[in-house]
């Protein structure tokens, strides 16, 4: 038997999770939730498209719902309204808000006897368990993490939510002096910052 997966958000991330999904005998797409009206969506798969006020209901037969909105102000909102409802996964990334964001989730997920995952993405998330793998081995090391050169996703729709922003690219470039500082088993903390950002603004 399948897990029946719903996705709620159609961009850069929720066509990662569909493509995903494909690589998963034990999963099946069940359907795409969109802000957008749905009969507009072109999507990859069979699977339905609705709108995100189908899930209001609670009644979507998903067994897990994979949150793929921004962290900036979409996950805040839809993952603790929706873990009231559903099993929830998603992918926020605002570190110093984790806490909060846990607690709310915990709290809905709870009340609703439902599974509530948060910030399974790249970082914190898969980069998270490296570490923790890493201190383990190696309690006396130090890690860092260098972005780039790519895209930040999160810092680009984060642009892109300013008024009178059509469209934004974020990246992320590493700042060589941090990099050798790391190479030579110096502290790169310390300045030079570790990345700059550039935009391309429309």
């Amino acid at each position: 038997m399948s897990i029946k997966i719903g996705i709620l958000g159609y961009g850069n991330l929720g066509r990662g999770v569909e493509a995903a999904i494909k690589k998963n005998d034990d999963m099946e797409l069940a359907a795409v939730y969109t802000r957008r009206a749905p009969e507009t969506l072109k999507i990859n798969s069979n699977a339905a498209v609705k709108s995100v006020s189908d899930l209001e209901s609670g009644n979507e037969d998903i067994d897990v719902l994979i949150i793929c909105g921004g962290s900036a102000t979409d996950l805040p909102e839809m993952t603790p309204k929706f873990a009231a409802m559903y099993n929830v996964i998603d992918s926020f990334d605002t570190h110093a808000n984790i806490p909060v964001h846990f607690a709310n989730v915990d709290k809905a997920a709870k009340a609703a006897g439902k599974i509530g995952i948060i910030s399974c993405g790249w970082d914190p998330g898969m980069f998270s368990i490296n570490r923790l793998y890493s201190t383990c081995v190696l309690p006396d090391g130090k890690d860092y993490t260098f972005w780039g050169k790519g895209v930040s996703q999160g810092h680009s729709d984060a642009v892109r939510r300013i008024d009178g922003v059509l469209d934004c690219r974020q990246y992320t470039i590493p700042v060589p002096a941090a990099l050798d500082k790391v190479r030579n088993g110096e502290d790169p903390y310390s300045p030079p910052a570790r990345s700059t950002r550039e935009s391309a603004s429309l």
